[in-house]
């Protein structure tokens, strides 16, 4: 069926100035909620609400490389018929409505802390009549309102690097995971720090500016290694992060460049913005920044509850 996409762009003057704000005011720090408020239903994307960056090995515009993150994520989580899965931070639910249709879970819980989001997701869902297969929920990541080992899958597609704090979701998605479950991510990460001083001011430029504007927490700026402990400390084995930045950003940045009239899509005042940082190469404007895919794994047998002691793990931090 083809679905009318609740998109209603704001151009009231009220809005432009929280943009400009927003953007251009390096002291003003919105939350998340905030922040997708305002975003609102202008995404990029032409026949979907995608608000990923997308998986481009063979995708050729927008939709079709943040369809094929998607799914990218729901293959990694080995989702299917049987699974119950948990979607957390689900945006307006397409990911959801692609694995409903293509991967055949029994059922997938969503959660989402950005009300005005579930508001939509839940109408696009009710509009396919898939109730009884979707359920999308206001809750958070990081204290979830779910019962213990009630999933076969946890995945959160491009958002745990919001969670206050991440470490703390991945303790919650051991405890709502069926033994022998599955957790999946892709997520953002900092670069490590390397080579000369001016790159690496670059790279500290590079995440600062999607750290301060996408309300990451500051104890969220961890690279691979500090994401493999942590994931450990939780409880969780098989642990495997695999780097697909060179099929996330590079791309991206391509396909803009060579397609511009996609950045008309997006609210008037972040046009400017965009056009900008395409003049910049990929190289330097995403050089602070890793894209990461991650899977793990709850042990078949294990204790009820996670040992998960963050406070005392010495864990480093900072990207630096």
């Amino acid at each position: 069926m083809t679905e009318t996409l609740p998109r209603s762009p704001d151009r009231s003057p009220r809005t432009s100035l929280r943009y400009l704000n927003w953007l251009y005011n390096p002291f003003q720090r919105l939350d998340v909620t905030r922040v997708y408020d305002l975003l609102g239903t202008e995404t990029a994307t032409r026949n979907g609400l995608y608000l990923n960056l997308g998986y481009w090995p063979e995708a050729d515009d927008i939709d079709a490389a943040s369809e094929a993150l998607a799914m990218l994520v729901g293959e990694r989580a080995e989702m299917g018929p049987g699974d119950r899965v948990l979607d957390v931070g689900f945006g307006f639910g397409d990911q959801d409505l692609l694995w409903s249709r293509r991967l055949r879970p029994d059922r997938i819980v969503g959660l989402n802390i950005t009300a005005s989001q579930v508001e939509v997701a839940r109408q696009r869902v009710a509009a396919r009549g898939l109730d009884d297969r979707i359920d999308l929920r206001l809750g958070s990541a990081t204290s979830m309102p779910l019962p213990d080992a009630c999933v076969d899958k946890v995945v959160a597609l491009e958002c745990a690097f919001h969670f206050q704090a991440r470490a703390d979701f991945f303790r919650e998605a051991w405890r709502v995971l069926r033994p022998g479950g599955r957790l999946v991510t892709a997520d953002i990460i900092p670069m490590p720090r390397t080579g000369g001083r001016a790159h690496r001011l670059r790279q500290r430029l590079s995440w600062w500016l999607v750290a301060t504007r996408f309300a990451v927490p500051a104890e969220n700026a961890y690279t691979t290694p500090s994401y493999h402990a942590y994931l450990r400390l939780a409880g969780f084995e098989e642990v495997a992060i695999e780097s697909i930045r060179d099929r996330v950003y590079l791309p991206l940045h391509d396909h803009l460049r060579a397609h511009p009239q996609v950045i008309d899509r997006v609210h008037p005042a972040v046009r400017p913005m965009a056009r900008l940082s395409l003049r910049i190469s990929a190289e330097a404007f995403y050089s602070g920044l890793d894209y990461i895919l991650v899977s793990a794994v709850k042990p078949a047998k294990t204790p009820a509850k996670s040992d998960w002691q963050p406070k005392r793990s010495g864990i480093e931090i900072s990207a630096r």
